[in-house]
C-alpha cells in the first residue's frame, strides 16, 4: 500500500543513500587490510543473515518463489561481480570520484532499454549518454591524479550495476520484491563464500575490523530496506534526482576518515554525470502520461 507524502518519501531516500555511501566508504577503510572477495563475502553474508533474521518471517515462502529462475540468479551475479569490482576499484580511488562514475548506470540503463528492450532513447537520452561520459572523462582525465585501473574497474562496475538494474526492470513483471532481494544476496553469499577462503591471509581481524566487516551487511540491507520503504511514499519520478545525493555523501565521508577533496575539474565532472541522470529521469517524466483521478 503507498501514501502520498513526499517528503517522508525523500528523507528516507536520503537516508538510505548515506547507508549506501557508509558501505562503500567502510569497504575501502577495510580494503587496507583485507582482500576484495574477503570484503564482499561478509558484506552479502551479513545480508543474507539479516533478511533469514529479519524478512524470512514476515515473507515465508515469497522469498524463495521464483517464475524466472535463471535469469533471477543471473541478476544476483550481475550484482555480485559489480560488488567485487567496486572494492576493487576502491582500493586505487577515492570514494566520492568512484561513486559518481558508478552512477553512470542510470544512463547505461537508458541506453540499454533502447538497444535491448525496444524502449525509445531520443536525442535527450542519447545527449545524456554523451554527457555522463564525459563527466567520466573530467574525472578521470589525463594528469588528474586519479589510477587508471581504477577508474577501468569503476566503469565496469557501472556496467554490471546497470544490466543489474536492467534485469531488475524486465523481472519486476513476474517476480516478487523479497525474492529478488533474497537471491541477490544468497548468490553473493555463495560466490564469494567459496571465493573468500582462498584470499584470506591468515590473520584475524582486530575487533574495530570485525565489527567494520559486521557492518556492511547492516548498512546494505537496512539502506535496501529504507530505499524501497522511499518508494511507498513518493514516486519514482521524484526520488530519482535525489539518488544523486549518494555521491554527495560519499565525498563528504570521503573528506571525513581520508581527508580527500576531489579537485574542482572533478566536482565539474561529478555534477555533468548527475545532469546525465537528470536529463534521463526528465525524458521518463515526459514520457509518462499524468495520472488521472
Amino acid at each position: 500500500m503507498t501514501s502520498t507524502q513526499p517528503i517522508r518519501g525523500i528523507l528516507l531516500c536520503a537516508a538510505a543513500l548515506l547507508l549506501f555511501a557508509a558501505l562503500d566508504t567502510t569497504t575501502k577503510v577495510l580494503t587496507a587490510h583485507f582482500a576484495a572477495p574477503v570484503i564482499v563475502a561478509a558484506r552479502f553474508i551479513g545480508n543474507l543473515l539479516l533478511m533469514l533474521v529479519v524478512m524470512a518471517p514476515r515473507g515465508g515462502r515469497e522469498m524463495v518463489r521464483t517464475t524466472r529462475t535463471a535469469l533471477v540468479w543471473l541478476r544476483g551475479c550481475c550484482l555480485a561481480c559489480a560488488s567485487v569490482l567496486m572494492a576493487l576499484a576502491l582500493t586505487r580511488m577515492p570514494v566520492g570520484e568512484a561513486t559518481a562514475i558508478m552512477f553512470l548506470a542510470p544512463t547505461l540503463v537508458a541506453l540499454g532499454g533502447g538497444l535491448l528492450l525496444g524502449e525509445e532513447v531520443g536525442l535527450r537520452g542519447w545527449g545524456a549518454v554523451l554527457l555522463g561520459l564525459a563527466g567520466v572523462v573530467l574525472i578521470a582525465r589525463p594528469g588528474g591524479g586519479l589510477d587508471v585501473v581504477g577508474v577501468m574497474l569503476a566503469l565496469g562496475a557501472a556496467m554490471l550495476n546497470g544490466t543489474y538494474q536492467l534485469m531488475s526492470r524486465t523481472l519486476a513483471a513476474t517476480e516478487k520484491t523479497f525474492a529478488l532481494l533474497f537471491y541477490s544476496a544468497a548468490v553473493g553469499s555463495l560466490v564469494f563464500g567459496a571465493v573468500a577462503p582462498f584470499y584470506w591471509a591468515g590473520r584475524m581481524p582486530t575487533l574495530l575490523e570485525g565489527a567494520l566487516l559486521a557492518s556492511l551487511g547492516l548498512w546494505g540491507g537496512v539502506g535496501h530496506y529504507l530505499f524501497t520503504a522511499a518508494f511507498r511514499h513518493a514516486p519514482a519520478s521524484t526520488l530519482a534526482p535525489i539518488t544523486y545525493l549518494q555521491v554527495l555523501w560519499a565525498t563528504v565521508l570521503g573528506w571525513i576518515v581520508f581527508r580527500h577533496v576531489p579537485d574542482p575539474v572533478a566536482i565539474v565532472g561529478m555534477l555533468t554525470i548527475g545532469s546525465a541522470g537528470t536529463l534521463i529521469v526528465l525524458k521518463r517524466r515526459r514520457r509518462t502520461p499524468p495520472a488521472t483521478v
